[in-house]
């Protein structure tokens, strides 16, 4: 596999070391416990959208997702992320709507608050992804990245008859980006994403980009270079390295 040469991000912020050991102040804890810390732990959700982990209405699972995390996986071997730092799962777009759901598939593998969470979300996922953000902000713990993949959920339709958040996301993140497909060759697939609504974004994000792929081509987009000249691959990989050297 060919690798794209790693360098050190411009784009996001530092932020300070901290001591091995920290009072968990998690909001989901208000019990103060003295536990020891790895600071440089974080853990990955890969969320698929319709028919992706799951059937959607006699569609799928096509596992859309599941090709961009084995990229990321790939690249943590040739980038040499430390053995048992970090941990990747996916998620399906619906996994973590109730609470009852959030506590068992997404707050148990989070370690602690000041474990670096990142969100990668593709269609209804990346809409679901988005509000997740929020959720774990507002609940103490750190989103250091989230990258919505052509993000849908906008139609009232699909409200009807999907598992999603209806409200517009209102994302918290240390840093977010976002890609929307605009294929010149549109497939079924952005047809699909036509009647789910596209969510357009114009503000919010630190880094954008509007690519020639279509929209199931989750894996692709995250290989395309986006408005800063880098692809979501290199920004993700940026980040964690910069994370185990003790920056942001």
């Amino acid at each position: 596999m060919e690798l794209t040469e790693v360098s050190a991000p411009t784009e996001t912020p530092h932020t300070k070391r901290e001591a091995r050991t920290h009072t968990l102040t998690c909001k989901t804890d208000q019990s103060n416990k003295q536990v020891a810390i790895a600071l440089r732990d974080f853990v990955v959700f890969f969320i698929g959208g319709a028919g992706d982990q799951q059937s959607y209405y006699f569609s799928g699972p096509n596992n859309n997702v599941d090709d961009i995390r084995q990229i990321f996986m790939d690249d943590a071997r040739v980038l040499k992320f430390p053995v048992g730092k970090f941990e990747s799962w996916p998620l399906s777009y619906n996994d973590f709507v109730s609470e009852k759901d959030l506590n068992e598939k997404v707050l148990r593998k989070i370690p602690g608050c000041s474990t670096a969470v990142y969100i990668i979300g593709h269609s209804l996922g990346a809409w679901n992804g988005a509000h997740l953000s929020a959720v774990l902000t507002d609940k103490g713990y750190t989103v250091r990245m989230l990258l919505t993949i052509d993000p849908v959920g906008e139609g009232a339709i699909v409200w009807g008859i999907s598992n999603i958040y209806r409200l517009q996301p209102k994302p918290k993140a240390k840093y977010w980006v976002n890609i929307r497909a605009a294929p010149l060759k549109p497939n079924a697939s952005d047809g699909v994403a036509e009647f789910g609504e596209q969510w357009e974004i114009t503000t919010g994000p630190d880094v954008m980009g509007r690519v020639d792929v279509n929209h199931a081509d989750a894996n692709i987009m995250y290989l395309r270079p986006l408005n800063n000249g880098k692809t979501a691959r290199q920004i993700l990989n940026e980040s964690i390295l910069n994370l185990f050297r003790g920056n942001a």
